[in-house]
């Protein structure tokens, strides 16, 4: 596949439309997911309905609807749509012809996440969802985040989560990792996608614990993260301990700093990209402000992120006959690439 830019897609797969609090009862939320605009909205019983932002007659907007006891209707000529899509209402007619249906789509709600179907409907198997529940688990505590890429296609992204190796480089003082590009990680390979393990023993306590650490000095640190190719999903459990106190071996004292994260990208257009994470901690469960903290600081990071990646975005744009060459920090990346290559046909 394009080693840079690429305007496909992986249709059959879930992807996250939005988060839950983002599709408001009564209320339409517009998002183009995979170059598809999508309406979406909840019906009379609460339950996420999506729908291609187009009426079927005129192509107006959906997305400027309004939603009535569950259906959906356009607001340029008054058709109504029930939550199938089917148009059950035009105005002068007595029965609305069957050729008056709108597109939807399979959508699965759980652990905070819209998740969307965009390929064959048939194919849509909700045990192919993958698992967020640290979004919800009351052992868990973190805030949603969203970035909106603007200008970057998807697989740039996806790289920079594979190889952690630049933390030392875009955020030497934010998520830290002054060594991370003299560690070589632990890869293994599977057919849904890889799982990268990072240690980084007797380091630096991270710039971003600063505020939130129960205790000082050098710490072991980790970082083991699986990434879902079909979902461009990843789920990471970090954390930084005290050096020498076990981590390694399983042994996790109690005032380590345990996380895990769900970063789920979705592609929005072959150069724009939605970008949902949090950033879940298992301790100080009662104290608002670390939850806060935390995804303050995340947030810068993904700043940084979103800054070198938009420029690279661009230098592509601007060079598109120029090539990239491979590193040894790319193993996982291309592994990555070559599953969703195989995805796409």
């Amino acid at each position: 596949m394009d080693d840079v830019l690429t305007e496909q897609f992986v249709r059959n797969a879930w992807s996250v439309a939005a988060w839950d609090f983002e599709v408001e009862p009564g209320k339409v939320h517009a998002r183009r997911i995979l170059g598809e605009d999508v309406a979406l909205y909840r019906d009379a019983q609460g339950k996420v309905v999506a729908m291609v932002d187009r009426c079927c007659h005129r192509l107006a907007p959906l997305s400027r609807g309004q939603v009535e006891a569950g259906n959906l209707r356009c607001m340029y000529h008054g058709l109504l749509f029930d939550p199938s899509g089917r148009c059950i209402e035009v105005p002068q007619m007595a029965k609305p012809p069957r050729a008056l249906t709108v597109r939807t789509f399979p959508v699965v709600e759980r652990d905070r996440y819209i998740w969307i179907w965009m390929g064959d409907a048939e194919r849509a198997d909700t045990a192919l969802v993958p698992d967020a529940h640290w979004q919800v688990d009351p052992a868990w505590r973190s805030i949603p985040g969203y970035v909106h890429y603007e200008a970057a296609n998807y697989l740039l992204i996806m790289d920079n989560l594979l190889d952690f190796s630049h933390l030392g480089f875009v955020h030497a003082t934010t998520l830290g990792g002054g060594r991370s590009a003299d560690i070589k990680p632990k890869i293994e390979r599977f057919d849904w996608g890889v799982r990268v393990t990072r240690w980084y023993l007797n380091d630096d306590l991270p710039p971003f614990l600063a505020k939130v650490a129960r205790f000082r000095g050098p710490v072991d640190r980790w970082q083991v993260y699986e990434w879902h190719a079909a979902n461009n999903l990843l789920s990471m459990d970090s954390g930084s301990a005290p050096a020498r106190t076990g981590a390694p071996e399983g042994h996790i004292v109690p005032e380590a700093c345990v996380f895990h994260s769900v970063q789920s990208l979705t592609p929005e257009s072959a150069t724009s990209t939605h970008y949902f994470w949090t950033f879940a901690h298992n301790f100080e469960l009662d104290n608002a402000a670390i939850t806060r903290e935390l995804a303050d600081q995340i947030e810068i990071g993904f700043g940084e992120d979103k800054a070198m990646i938009q420029a690279q975005q661009q230098v592509i744009l601007d060079h598109p006959h120029a090539k990239m060459t491979g590193i040894p920090a790319d193993a996982a990346l291309h592994h990555v690439r070559q599953l969703i290559g195989k995805l796409l046909v």
